[in-house]
């Protein structure tokens, strides 16, 4: 196998890649260098950055430098002994209209060369075009991907199959179905540069869910132009193994500083929010007194580490199961990412399905947009889908969260018990306890330990999407159950009414007999005398 997965998050996957020049470790980040305009040169790249990964154009050696990477091959050429992806020359198609080479000509020039992974020269959709021609694009990309199995003479190099049909959905599934038929080992969403340039991050969650959702999960997934740290944590949640970027470099020419947050210009600093080795040691002042080429230099230095850092924290949010905890940070820092986040929503089903069921850490609730999480997802799934109350429960006791966790272990839920014990010893079985707590919904007392039930943490009170999220879905569990009486110890103090008005709706609907206690009143022989009541049957009640 070509990509082997080793840790995963979301749909975020820490793995391995192997290629004939050694093994390459995902989620990772293909500096684009540029032969002819290199501010830092592969070497250093590969000895002072740790980078064992670059992307180089393939079309612009052929154009430029001709048979020299040829001869010298382009590892030698670039002076460069990591992994050398390279891209095909479509991007200058996007932007010239055509190259001066047919995809046949690329196919062989790469091999040529001997890249370790190569593209397939497709013909990008682009952003503001019309469906037609967006259709073309989707039939042309895939005949030169048929094409490549006729052409190609060699099987060590690792071949890219790009995904087209741009802001067309439709398109982009049936490009990923369609290619993702063909054997290709990594695959790679097409034309998204324009949408990021226009910060239309939303529009780029459904391109690469609608990829995501029709290509094979085993292959790994390319991002094309993602060149912005402060959006790696969004793309690699959604399933990106692979990006390219040649920002760290163009942004240096322009004298902008990236942050993992934005982006300032270096006029525009007075201290450097960074503590990178070329940062530490100078002031915004001093690199702006140097001389062009040197000021360049440093500010490429400098957003190649941003970038690279930032990868890594991602990769340690990965590892730690905590890598939405980082996404809301960094959707947080932008309007355009935290629209992002928000139409993560409407994928929530197909990401909790490829999410993992543990984690090594617990998780942190902060508001309503976390109740698309995948743990929030599941357990919202799995209650509908496979859970029933104990056969003999007739009574249910809806109890509210407390802070202490697991709920069986708290204050009230032992005195509760020890009250209900004392009073119906023997008839203990046609009770049932549930909490009622943010952000899952319903918890049974009997499922509370199981993960995230007990291992997450969240304020009180709840913002009110949450406490009408949890409202629902306590309405919907009693509407799926068949308890004869409900007791609700009611805490209005961190739900309002919402929970209690949807209990009392809930069972006035089935015709269940419903009574709640203020939960200072609950653990108390106003308890038992109110459970006694609504289990009477002609003056006698079923419990005695």
């Amino acid at each position: 196998m070509t990509f082997e997965i080793r840790e995963r998050d979301i749909l975020a996957r820490i793995g391995r890649l192997k290629t004939k020049s050694g093994e390459i470790e995902t989620p990772l980040l293909f500096p684009v260098v540029n032969p002819n305009v290199q501010p830092i040169s592969p070497k250093r790249m590969r000895e002072v950055f740790g980078c064992n990964a670059l992307i180089t154009n393939a079309y612009i050696l052929k154009k430029r430098f001709g048979d020299k990477p040829i001869e010298k091959g382009v590892h030698n050429f670039l002076d460069f002994n990591g992994v050398v992806m390279t891209d095909s020359g479509a991007y200058q198609i996007l932007v010239y209209g055509d190259i001066e080479a047919t995809p046949k000509e690329i196919v062989e020039y790469q091999e040529r060369i001997d890249a370790d992974i190569a593209t397939i020269l497709d013909l990008p959709t682009g952003w503001k075009v019309s469906k037609k021609y967006a259709e073309n694009t989707v039939r042309e990309t895939l005949k030169r991907a048929k094409e490549l199995f006729q052409t190609k003479t060699r099987e060590d190099i690792l071949w890219v199959g790009p995904i087209q049909g741009g802001r067309y959905l439709d398109l982009v599934a049936e490009s990923a179905v369609k290619v993702g038929e063909l054997p290709f080992q990594i695959h790679a969403l097409g034309s998204p540069t324009e949408v990021m340039e226009h910060y239309r991050f939303d529009v780029l969650v459904d391109m690469i869910m609608t990829a995501k959702m029709n290509m094979p999960m085993k292959r790994p997934l390319h991002l094309f132009g993602a060149g912005h740290p402060f959006m790696f944590a969004l793309a690699v949640a959604l399933g990106c193994d692979l990006f390219d970027s040649a920002a760290y470099a163009i942004y240096a020419r322009e004298n902008r500083y990236m942050t993992e947050q934005g982006t300032s210009r270096l006029n525009e600093l007075e201290y450097f929010p960074c503590a990178c080795p070329r940062c530490s040691k100078t002031t915004p002042k001093d690199v702006l007194e140097m001389p062009q080429n040197e000021r360049q230099t440093f500010l490429a230095e400098h957003n190649l580490y941003t970038c690279l850092t930032e990868l890594r924290r991602i990769k340690n949010a990965i590892k730690e199961g905590r890598l939405w905890e980082h996404l809301k940070i960094r959707a947080n820092g932008h309007p355009a990412l935290l629209q992002a986040l928000k139409k993560l929503k409407k994928y929530e089903d197909f990401i909790e399905r490829h999410s993992p069921t543990t984690k090594k850490a617990g998780i942190f609730f902060f508001d309503s947009l976390d109740l698309a999480r995948p743990e929030v997802v599941r357990h919202r799934k799995r209650m509908s889908e496979r859970y029933a109350p104990p056969k003999k429960a007739e009574l249910l006791i809806l109890m509210p969260q407390i802070q202490m966790k697991p709920f069986h272990k708290s204050k009230m839920f032992k005195e509760t018990m020890k009250l209900l014990k004392n009073k119906f010893k023997r008839q203990l079985d046609k009770i049932h306890v549930c909490f009622y707590a943010a952000p899952f919904g319903v918890i049974p007392i009997e499922l509370d330990e199981i993960y995230p039930l007990s291992q997450h943490e969240t304020m009180m009170p709840p913002d009110m999407e949450t406490r009408e999220y949890v409202a629902n879905q306590t309405a919907n569990y009693i509407n799926s159950t068949s308890y004869k009486a409900i007791l609700m110890f009611h805490d209005p103090e961190n739900w309002n009414k919402s929970v209690l008005n949807a209990c009392k709706k809930a069972c006035s609907k089935k015709n269940i007999k419903f009574k709640y206690l203020k939960v200072e009143r609950a653990r108390s022989k106003t308890m038992l005398k109110e459970i006694e009541k609504l289990f009477n049957r002609n003056g006698r009640t079923s419990l005695d």
